[in-house]
């Protein structure tokens, strides 16, 4: 059997030889952590973000209206699905990093609460990645569209095709970690006179602010936390707001509480086909 190497007794040139040159796709919160501990163990680091700035999710994007209302496209143009209300849900005392607390600053346009806005996150992992020199490392508006092995080769490398500012080039990598999240693309059920209902239908991720649906009536299909965040704010503008759910049990106590006391708030079981009535 082997024995574990032990690397302060390792040859100079045999510690140099395990150096590698490695793409981090994705600048949010595990991107960019997975970045400085990369190059802190002497890789060579180039981290591809599609986006102008870090961030990921917490990049609040409130420019919607490009997007397909229900994600029917190969390439989301908005990748966060960050409305403008949003508050943590976790206190920051255990949002941050352990060697880099995410702690209260004060200041013009600062979040002190201990539940902050999405921004103060946001900024947070900006000054994470300017503290850390991680920012240099950066490759903006770079989108990554295919990760393969190369043939031909007795060793691993890594082959990625990148658009940058609409030019497709290849680069070559001897190792790719991938953190671009899993929160871009909507999930949409299964239901029955779905793809065939003309009226608006809209998925959360293109959601923002509640004004649009100013007298309107509401159906939500879920009833996630997102979903019961945004069936309150509704509230306040749309005629009616009916939450859909497969099960009344997964509701929590307080939410609740919540639909029996507004009028506006109404618990639904599972929606089962779309139609329009005839006039």
């Amino acid at each position: 059997m082997d024995q574990p190497r032990n690397l302060t007794t390792e040859p100079e040139s045999t510690i140099l030889s395990s150096k590698k040159t490695v793409c981090v796709i994705g600048a949010g919160p595990s991107g960019l952590v997975a970045a400085r501990e990369l190059r802190k163990e002497g890789h060579m680091v180039v981290l591809f973000e599609q986006k102008h700035d870090v961030g990921g999710q917490w990049l609040f994007d409130p420019d919607v209206e490009k997007e397909d209302p229900l994600g029917a496209t190969k390439f989301m143009e908005v990748h966060s699905s960050i409305y403008n209300s949003l508050r943590l849900l976790s206190p920051r005392e255990i949002m941050g990093y352990t060697d880099f607390p995410f702690l209260v600053k004060e200041g013009l346009g600062r979040d002190t609460r201990r539940f902050p806005g999405h921004r103060e996150l946001w900024l947070y992992l900006k000054e994470f990645s300017v503290h850390f020199g991680v920012r240099e490392l950066i490759r903006f508006n770079t989108r990554v569209e295919y990760v393969g092995m190369l043939e031909d080769v007795d060793y691993d490398l890594s082959i990625d095709r990148v658009e940058r500012n609409g030019e497709v080039v290849e680069e070559v990598f001897d190792a790719v970690v991938v953190g671009n999240g899993q929160y871009s693309y909507p999930q949409l059920p299964s239901i029955k006179g779905m793809k065939t209902w003309k009226r608006k239908q809209m998925h959360s991720h293109v959601y923002r602010v509640p004004q649009p649906f100013q007298n309107q009536v509401v159906v939500m299909v879920g009833n996630s936390l997102s979903a019961q965040d945004i069936s309150m704010e509704l509230a306040g503008v749309a005629k009616e707001v009916h939450i859909s759910s497969r099960s009344q049990k997964n509701f929590m106590e307080g939410f609740s509480k919540v639909i029996s006391k507004h009028e506006k708030l109404h618990l639904r079981p599972q929606v089962l086909f779309f139609f329009v009535p005839r006039s």
